[in-house]
């Protein structure tokens, strides 16, 4: 019995205590149940002990109380005593829609923003001023003879209305739509909230949430399931909670715009580099970012757009009216004016490493491969310790990727911009003459940029960087999520590394089973060997 009890105890214990510390490693892993200390957070006052800030109370100034002819009035009201701040705003990145980057992968420095950038969605907006310029903070840019030198340009209101009533029109060159009181929109402005940021930010691409996918009207007055950190029954964080600004420069950047690795908003400005009290959980930060396990999804509120198809653009009616067709939930699956999307909603993001650096495509590039990279974001397992090429190195990120096919010239083998919108029939806009090769013409003289005659449509990828709609700790990702060998684990596609519990190889694991057999095939033997054997063993009653 004495020799079966040992056989137990070498063979069977061992595995129940490797078995044990495993499984209390995915409980810990799960979720800290048991864990109450409050989460470590710096530069940040919680809600329940701000101090609630007022601004003046505008209606009080004299200089409000005159009937505005014009929205640069109110602009010249405001500068009246706000004296400097034009020079601050006009060195704004919202205000040039431009600014000095230097690409990554290239020697030179270029002038780059959304006034010369070119996308998958709307392509760009030259040619096009006049209604992009809706997200513009100024007024009158009609094309590119606009003076952003004029002060009185600047559009206050868009993001400090707080009376609800301020609206930028349509194809209006940035000013608001006619007939509103801007005496007592003037008199509510106040510090900027989401929905002065959200106007434009929700809305890019044409439609709300359709860019981003993780910037959503709904994030307005969400509940924690949305997002943890904008939740009206959590913490009620505003937009400038977390991108702080200092004279008109305003924190964070577009990953799908920006190059430069600086001026980001990070979660480590208020959770620090080591938020949990799991060590091992902190080391994960070193080589992962917070947002891929606390984004494990996005458009949790409502669609994001996926695919854009500018190829099948152009079927009208029979007495050609445009066609127009949604989903049940008001999705457009097809417009005239701009072809055929897909959209999805909860959806898993895609995950690459990315260490803050950006290259995008400018229209003067030829392509080489397809589908065409809109914008690349650089980064590599191998990108770290004294190999990082940033200031910070490569970690893994959850990323929306946007599909799309657009016109480009194959015999240049270039992007092309196509001139998009005008008031009028017969200008040459596809969207009102519907005849792309006119207004291909137009956009490329437009930019003075050759073209060849003769145009096509190719696959295009671009990448957005997820940042918003956190998730809660509970509902985050959990280890198995990512280390397990199925085809549905989160990293199952990101290859070129080892990852625990997903990557296998065939020659250790058969060396340690055999190991293992032929340890268990020894006790056997040895054991069985002294049971035969065991009254050579026994000692003679005295």
């Amino acid at each position: 019995m004495k020799r079966i009890l040992y056989i137990f105890s070498i063979v069977i214990i061992p595995q129940f205590i490797v078995y044990m510390i495993i499984t209390r490693t995915d409980n810990q892993c799960i979720v800290n149940k048991e864990e109450t200390t409050e989460i470590k957070l710096e530069n940040y006052t919680r809600k329940a002990d701000k101090i609630i800030m007022t601004v003046a109370d505008h209606s009080k100034f004299e200089i409000l109380q005159q009937e505005f002819e014009r929205p640069q009035d109110v602009t010249l009201a405001c500068l009246s005593c706000h004296t400097e701040r034009h020079h601050e705003l006009m060195a704004n990145n919202h205000w040039t829609w431009d600014r000095e980057e230097k690409l990554a992968g290239r020697d030179t420095v270029v002038s780059l923003g959304k006034k010369n950038i070119i996308n998958n969605f709307c392509i760009g907006i030259n040619g096009s001023e006049k209604t992009c310029v809706r997200c513009h903070i100024g007024y009158g840019w009609e094309d590119k003879s606009f003076d952003f030198t004029k002060k009185e340009n600047i559009d206050c209101l868009v993001c400090h209305d707080q009376s609800g009533m301020y609206l930028k029109a349509k194809g209006a060159a940035g000013y608001p739509v006619e007939g509103l009181n801007l005496n007592i929109i003037s008199q509510s402005v106040g510090s900027p909230k989401r929905e002065n940021c959200g106007i434009c930010h929700y809305w890019g691409g044409g439609g709300n949430n359709v860019k981003h996918g993780d910037l959503d009207k709904a994030m307005n007055s969400c509940s924690k399931d949305i997002d943890i950190h904008m939740a009206i029954d959590g913490e009620d964080m505003s937009c400038i909670a977390c991108h702080t600004t200092e004279n008109h420069v305003i924190k964070g950047k577009a990953y799908a715009l920006s190059s430069e690795n600086k001026n980001r908003a990070t979660c480590e400005q208020c959770h620090t580099e080591a938020p949990h009290n799991d060590k091992v959980l902190n080391n994960h930060g070193d080589r992962i970012a917070c947002q891929t396990c606390h984004i494990p999804e996005y458009a949790k509120a409502n669609s994001t757009k996926m695919v854009w198809d500018w190829s099948t653009a152009g079927r009208l009616n029979e007495d050609g009216s445009q066609i127009h067709e949604a989903d049940a939930d008001g999705n457009h699956n097809y417009l005239s004016i701009k072809g055929t999307f897909v959209y999805d909603d909860h959806v898993k993001p895609e995950y690459i490493w990315f260490n803050g650096l950006a290259d995008h495509l400018l229209i003067t590039d030829s392509i080489v491969d397809i589908p065409v990279q809109m914008n690349t974001l650089m980064g590599s397992y191998n990108d770290k310790g004294a190999n990082c090429e940033s200031t910070t190195c490569s970690k893994i990120w959850p990323v929306k990727i946007h599909r799309g096919k657009q016109p480009w010239d194959p015999i240049l083998r270039k992007i092309v911009q196509p001139k998009l919108w005008s008031p009028n029939k017969g200008d040459s806009a596809y969207w009102v003459d519907f005849d792309w090769n006119n207004a291909i013409i137009a956009g490329m003289k437009y930019t003075g940029l050759p073209y060849s005659g003769e145009y096509d449509f190719v696959e295009t990828e671009m990448y957005w960087p997820l940042n918003h709609q956190v998730s809660s700790a509970d509902k985050s990702l959990k280890c198995i999520d990512c280390h397990t060998s199925s085809t549905d684990g989160r990293l199952a596609e990101l290859k070129g590394f080892y990852l625990p519990g997903r990557n296998h190889y065939d020659f250790i694991e058969y060396i340690g089973i055999l190991l293992v057999l032929l340890t268990a095939a020894g006790v056997t033997i040895h054991g069985g060997i002294r049971i035969i054997l065991r009254k050579n063993c026994l000692h003679k009653k005295e």
